[in-house]
């Protein structure tokens, strides 16, 4: 259990620093400034990703057949709390530029994937 969360842990910030350089000299090559915190984005959805997965991991091995519907529970969960936290950037007046929708979609998107495919791999071996 620890291995595999170790494991998933040092996929999860290797994909975060990579992404996040990435997407920031992008950001930063056309000049553009964001209306919230890239960093911190990516920090949110580490952070996210992680704690479903340990949830995911620990629930596992109590009540095997409802995982699933934990590991769903946990992403609308998910959803809210970053939309509580970027509410101001998601819904502002102006709205946001594309970059910016990139921005925020491109690390949604990526840390989805990961968490989809690490518990996937964790309820099929069970």
């Amino acid at each position: 259990m620890i291995k595999r969360i170790i494991f998933f842990a040092v996929i999860v910030v290797t994909l975060a620093a990579l992404g996040f350089f990435i997407n920031n000299y992008f950001i930063e090559r056309s000049t553009l400034n964001l209306s919230f915190s890239l960093i911190s984005v990516y920090i949110f959805n580490v952070i996210a990703s992680l704690l479903i997965y340990i949830a995911v991991e620990i629930v596992i091995s109590y009540l095997p057949n409802e995982t699933g519907y934990l590991y769903l529970g946990l992403m609308l969960v998910k959803f809210g709390v970053f939309i509580m936290l970027y509410q101001d950037s998601i819904f502002s007046e102006t709205g946001l530029t594309k970059p910016e929708k990139v921005s925020i979609l491109l690390p949604i998107l990526t840390f989805l994937l990961v968490e989809a495919i690490g518990v996937s791999k964790l309820l099929n071996n069970r």
